[in-house]
């Protein structure tokens, strides 16, 4: 094998452990999560007990839309990154469910009961309910409510297909 083929075996192998630590981190291969995943059992007991409770904030949401967006934004609050427990990243978006500061203090001005703690699951997760149903989810127009979360295609499509995942796991 020449030179030029050892190299490139070795970045192979390099690059292959690189994302078996990112996976043993908790963390998914896109950083954010979001692939349609393994199922109900990769959300932690306490965020799912959260969505769960969070789903019934207006009836065209649901837990798994709430469990679509934590993964994608955050893995469910356990992606390694500025923003997720402390700081913020560089969007200014904090906490496991990534609300910018002034977007989360006015969901909890329309609300009342939802916690001060961006970074405390237990406090974004009813905030994120809140503002989806806000958003457009009250008058049943999902997309426009996702949307509204952060404005991209993509990304509507990203958490759509997440949450299905999540449905039909349970």
């Amino acid at each position: 094998m020449s030179l030029l083929g050892k190299v490139g075996t070795a970045a192979v192998l390099v690059a292959v452990a690189a994302v078996a630590l990112h996976y043993k981190d908790g963390a998914s291969a896109d950083e954010g999560g979001g692939g349609g995943g393994p199922g109900v059992a990769d959300i932690p007991g306490d965020y799912l007990r959260a969505y769960r409770a969070a789903g019934e904030t207006c009836p065209a949401l649901d837990w798994a839309l709430l469990a679509g967006i934590g993964k994608v934004e955050t893995n469910h609050g356990r992606l390694k990154a500025a923003g997720v427990r402390s700081g913020a990243n560089f969007a200014g978006a904090k906490g496991p469910m990534q609300f910018l500061t002034p977007t989360f203090n006015s969901v909890r001005s329309r609300h009342s009961g939802i916690g001060s703690d961006i970074y405390d699951p237990g406090d974004a997760i009813p905030a994120a309910a809140h503002y989806l149903c806000d958003s457009g989810l009250s008058q049943g127009d999902q997309y426009r409510a996702i949307y509204a979360y952060n404005h991209a295609g993509w990304y509507v499509a990203k958490v759509q297909n997440q949450a299905a995942a999540y449905r039909r796991a349970g």
